[in-house]
């Protein structure tokens, strides 16, 4: 059996801040605001699991309203969230996600993102996608004024 499920996160961008994407610390002038580390890629993936597994979001399980979950490794969370879905009887099979950022470049980072997830999420690199694209000058993305992520995961039942 599988299930599908679609994650989506924003954070805003802010001068000084560090810029954290699946892990990977990104050189840039600008970083993403959060309660946690504010890893959007993969709070993303954590989302398209809890959908996948209809357990809500992130804020149900790590609310930002606790302190336990200031500053945060996102990584750390995503792991939550795998075990949490193994504890259901699912394994993520393998993820698709779109980051959308307009500076800096991310090309040069995409394929340790790839590792970080990978290893999280108990898969080959093989299995997991990480897309770059720029918000062509428009909306918060293309201001340089947010980082948006879409993820798609598959799961499947974990055959004993």
């Amino acid at each position: 059996m599988y299930r599908i499920g679609i994650g989506h996160d924003t954070h805003r961008l802010t001068e000084g801040l560090p810029l954290i994407l699946g892990g990977v610390r990104v050189e840039s002038l600008r970083g993403a605001e959060g309660h946690s580390d504010a890893d959007a890629l993969s709070h993303a993936v954590a989302d398209a699991i809890l959908g996948a597994l209809c357990e809500g979001d992130l804020g149900v399980h790590f609310p930002d309203r606790d302190p336990r979950w200031k500053d945060a490794d996102s990584l750390d969370l995503l792991a939550r969230v795998v075990w949490l879905a193994k504890g259901r009887g699912w394994r993520v099979v393998n993820v698709d996600a779109t980051v959308m950022l307009e500076r800096p470049r991310l090309r040069p980072y995409v394929e340790e993102m790839r590792e970080r997830l990978a290893q999280t999420l108990n898969v080959e690199p093989s299995c997991v996608s990480v897309k770059a694209k720029t918000g062509e000058g428009v909306d918060a993305v293309g201001h340089c004024e947010a980082v948006t992520v879409q993820a798609v995961i598959l799961l499947e039942t974990i055959t004993k």
